[in-house]
């Protein structure tokens, strides 16, 4: 499989942890490299950013024009048809993101699978079915895709791992709602979310700029690195 080209930041020389972070439907790996500086990282470890670039393919949805994508979407129910094959084929390409960052060296419970739109959908594929102990995830602004198959998907070594779910009250790209379903389906799973709304459309705001700096100090300022 062609390794999917990638952009990283390092917060100081030598990092000892990692965070690769999965853009939404139609940009790219530039998306969320501006946030870096807007973080307070002050009590975690040195951190290297990893910003993967999804393929272009033909989005359905969008009157089938090419731009880079996780997988496809078929309708505005994010519910029906799903993209099985493409769903699983970038699942495949981010796992071996994370691979290649324990054969540089870090830990797998140094890393933390983060994702906004399309990309919090991949992160929890990925993320809850991974076969290594993560040090967290975070979905930003998306839902839970294959939702069905996640219970016999799951993987045991990562029920414990925090999730920090974020989502605007005003998104009406994803909505409220199909993010608080998703919430709901991992918190009957057993796992532990951290659920959060601002008052946004769907993107970014602030203050969940300063929780999810809360959330990577949690996760990954604790460890033994």
């Amino acid at each position: 499989m062609t390794t999917l080209p990638c952009i990283e930041i390092e917060t100081t020389p030598n990092p000892s942890a990692s965070v690769i972070w999965l853009h939404g439907l139609g940009a790219d790996g530039n998306d969320f490299v501006p946030i870096i500086p807007q973080l307070n990282l002050t009590d975690c470890p040195a951190i290297r950013f990893v910003f993967p670039s999804a393929p272009s393919m033909a989005v359905t949805v969008n009157g089938g024009y090419v731009m880079p994508a996780w997988y496809d979407i078929t309708g505005r129910n994010l519910n029906d048809r799903e993209d099985v094959n493409g769903i699983h084929q970038s699942a495949i390409a981010i796992s071996h993101l994370i691979e290649h960052e324990a054969s540089r060296g870090i830990s797998y419970d140094n890393i933390v699978l983060a994702g906004f739109s399309q990309g919090c959908a991949m992160s929890l594929q990925v993320g809850l079915r991974f076969p290594h102990k993560l040090a967290g995830i975070m979905a930003l602004s998306g839902y839970l895709p294959l939702a069905n198959s996640l219970p016999l998907e799951r993987s045991v070594a990562n029920n414990d791992t925090p999730i920090f779910m974020a989502h605007g009250t005003w998104d009406e790209v994803i909505i409220p709602e199909r993010a608080e379903a998703s919430a709901d389906v991992l918190e009957k799973l057993g796992y532990q979310v951290d659920w959060n709304t601002y008052p946004m459309e769907h993107s970014l705001h602030p203050d969940e700029l300063t929780d999810i700096s809360r959330f990577l100090t949690l996760v990954l300022s604790k460890k033994d690195v």
